[in-house]
């Protein structure tokens, strides 16, 4: 069949053309769980992969898994993107996720723990422990753990305890003096460490003349489990068994019912603590009569208990990631980069960092680029005399942030105007959020919550400096979120600028976020859900239609996640009349690339690596007028309908050549931590062809920044 007969058999409706948006993303944490098989990685960094291959699956099944519950529960048929039904969702999401939690636990036990052992790092079971190290824990036991715990009985006169969100638990099994049975619940601390350490020995010397020390290490499941029985005196403890239990942590906010939108969110949060139960996850060796009376009392459905040999809750292992200090065992540190435009040694009121970016817009690529100049112009602009106003969106700030403390430090100290867009609905963040917009509106701050309906998810900051009789405005945007913590982990990129059209744009769009304003045209910012979907599909059918008329067109769009079903038909489309389509998708990809006739053209690359790959970053070649547009929206309905968001462009044609032929480029010829997604949402490793070097993205844009640095 020619290939034109194949473009018109391909009805772009047909849900076998999609992949499924959960079942992509439990794809995705494959691809993260290969890490921590892959003994290329430093041995603590696979313990960090497999960590987060645990706490990824906690967040899905809170999240994703509580939702489609949520829909199965009120009777929504609401068809997923390939036409699976909620019911149809939560049985393939049941295969997948099991299977990914048995190789987990495969990982651990085959390939980390006897790695762990050789490196002198020990997972002990408590029947492992020498008398010696029983005697230390036991003691441990009685004058830390014990004073901690709280023993709740279950009978007529007891209910049944509220089993509290990825609590790990341990269901006893008792016996009376007259020989009757009773079950009670033993919650393990979690403000304790899961790895109970033990004492330190020398591991003898090294090759290279050092002397490592051999860590030892014990579940506090099993210390507790070995000295149950001080907690129920006269008593016979029969058995226990651990368990851990997931809840329904997909809030509803409804925003056009709240008088006060904080005090709905501080609400939200505590019911969070009593949503129902999504996963109970529990032990092999669990008898089938405690197993129902867990099933029976936290009204947990058969098909989502899920049986698992080994330790639960392996999110902890983190742990040794931080406690051990074995930088043998961790990717080599590296110094981020300053670019020369920033380097200067300044007063932070002497007006250097405005100077620099009056010169000419200025690209930050962290964590290559160092986060300190973003942290610096806050504070710049808190101390400029001449700065008359700051505004900007804040979404996940982490704690102890340097960027709210400048903020705080403007209005307080320095009278200025400062107006801050704190989203209290970004998920897990909405304590911390709540607290910060409080401190700040303590401070004479101008704190908003965002627009009823939308989640405010943008990455700008306007700073208003009086130059002269003139103001200038200028704005930070970015990929990422203003968190000096996550900067150092998550590959993201960041732009000062002065233009005065971007500015005009910025000021525009803080009037529509914190006042009330109908505006719909922007003059060069993208903002979702103003102008963004339209303005993006427009540029993607400009590309098609200048290949039709002889162009060679090229996409590269790079971002966490692709699902807009509209947005995938456009790059059907471009492909069939031969665009070049490359797509660099960290995460979810519901589109199905290297269909004959219909995506053949389509190459989709996911990177899992040392960093999180979290920049999105567009380009269309456009006859050879080459656009770039970077910013906060991936391709996903949530973001180009529900959310505000910002992609900017960039206008230096010198910047635009570092981000197609070094940064995209550079992702682009990975040939060591790149998969290929295959049709069927499977993927694979490129394959290097022979007398091929390695390419390592990540490693090598660490190289590429620390000499330019040195220049």
């Amino acid at each position: 069949m020619a290939k034109e007969d194949k473009k018109e058999q391909y009805n772009l409706d047909d849900p076998a053309l999609y992949i499924n948006r959960e079942l992509s993303m439990l794809e995705f944490q494959w691809r993260v769980l290969d890490e921590a098989f892959d003994k290329k990685n430093p041995l603590l960094e696979r313990i960090f992969f497999l960590s987060i291959v645990s706490s990824n699956l906690d967040e899905f099944f809170m999240v994703r898994v509580g939702g489609l519950k949520m829909q199965l529960d009120a009777g929504v048929l609401d068809f997923s993107i390939d036409g699976l039904t909620p019911a149809e969702q939560l049985a393939a999401i049941r295969k997948e996720a099991l299977k990914l939690m048995v190789e987990v636990r495969k990982c651990l036990a085959n390939e980390l723990t006897p790695a762990l052992n050789d490196a002198g790092i020990h997972i002990l079971n408590y029947t492992e422990l020498s008398d010696k190290q029983k005697e230390n824990i036991d003691d441990y036991f009685d004058e830390i753990i014990f004073p901690v715990l709280t023993p709740l009985a279950f009978d007529p006169g007891h209910p049944f305890p509220h089993i509290s969100n990825l609590s790990l638990n341990l269901a006893v099994l008792i016996e009376d003096e007259e020989g009757v049975q009773h079950f009670a619940r033993v919650k393990v601390p979690a403000s304790l460490p899961r790895l109970v350490p033990i004492k330190r020995s020398s591991g003898g010397v090294r090759r290279d003349g050092t002397v490592p020390y051999n860590h030892y290490f014990v579940w506090i499941e099993e210390v507790v489990a070995a000295n149950l029985a001080s907690l129920f005196p006269g008593m016979k403890v029969v058995q226990s068994h651990p368990f851990r239990v997931t809840r329904n942590a997909d809030m509803i906010i409804q925003e056009l019912e709240a008088s006060d939108l904080l005090e709905t969110m501080e609400e939200s949060v505590r019911k969070r603590r009593f949503g129902n139960v999504v996963r109970l996850s529990v032990n092999a060796n669990m008898p089938n009569r405690i197993l129902e009376i867990l099933i029976n009392n936290l009204e947990v459905d058969n098909r989502d208990v899920y049986i698992l040999k080994g330790a639960l809750g392996l999110s902890s292992l983190m742990q040794l990631y931080k406690l051990i200090e074995r930088y043998d065992l961790k990717y080599k540190p590296f110094f981020p980069a300053t670019p020369s435009l920033l380097r200067f040694a300044a007063s932070p009121d002497d007006g250097s960092i405005f100077s620099a970016i009056r010169r000419q817009d200025i690209l930050l690529h962290h964590p290559y680029d160092s986060f300190v100049p973003v942290i610096d112009f806050l504070k710049h602009a808190a101390r400029d005399p001449n700065v008359l106003a700051i505004k900007q969106t804040l979404y996940r700030v982490g704690s102890n942030s340097p960027i709210v403390k400048s903020l705080l430090e403007a209005r307080r100290d320095y009278g200025k105007q400062v107006a801050a867009l704190v989203e209290l609905k970004a998920r897990f963040d909405e304590e911390s959020n709540i607290g910060w917009a409080r401190m700040l509106e303590r401070e004479g701050v101008h704190v908003t919550y965002g627009l009823l309906g939308l989640k405010t998810h943008s990455k700008i900051t306007l700073v208003v400096r009086k130059e002269g009789e003139h103001i200038r405005r200028y704005v930070h945007l970015g990929t990422g979120n203003y968190n000096h913590i996550t900067a150092q982990l998550y590959e993201d990129i960041g732009m000062f600028t002065c233009d005065e059209e971007i500015g005009a744009d910025a000021s525009d769009l803080f009037n529509y976020l914190t006042g009330y304003s109908s505006k719909n045209n922007y003059c060069k910012l993208l903002v979702a859900p103003i102008n963004l979907r339209e303005r993006f599909e427009e540029m993607i059918r400009e590309e098609i239609e200048l290949q039709k008329q002889g162009e060679q067109g090229h996409l590269i769009f790079k971002m966490n996640a692709l699902v807009d079903k509209h947005m995938i038909r456009l790059l059907y489309e471009a492909s069939q009349v031969g665009i070049k389509v490359d797509l660099l998708v960290r995460g979810i990809c519901c589109l199905r690339p290297g269909i004959e006739g219909l995506s053949e053209n389509i190459r989709v690359i996911s990177i899992v690596g040392r960093f999180l790959e979290h920049s999105r970053i567009y380009y269309f070649k456009h006859g050879g007028s080459e656009t770039v547009y970077m910013g906060s929206a991936d391709l996903m309905p949530r973001n180009l309908n529900q959310r505000v968001e910002v992609l900017f462009p960039v206008n230096d044609p010198r910047i635009i050549r570092h981000i197609r032929d070094t940064i995209l480029e550079t992702y682009l010829t990975d040939n060591v931590k790149s998969r290929i997604m295959q049709p069927d949402g499977s993927y694979k490793r490129v394959q290097m062809k022979d007398g091929e070097k390695d390419l390592h993205a990540q490693f090598d844009l660490i190289k590429r920044y620390q000499l330019a640095s040195e220049l």
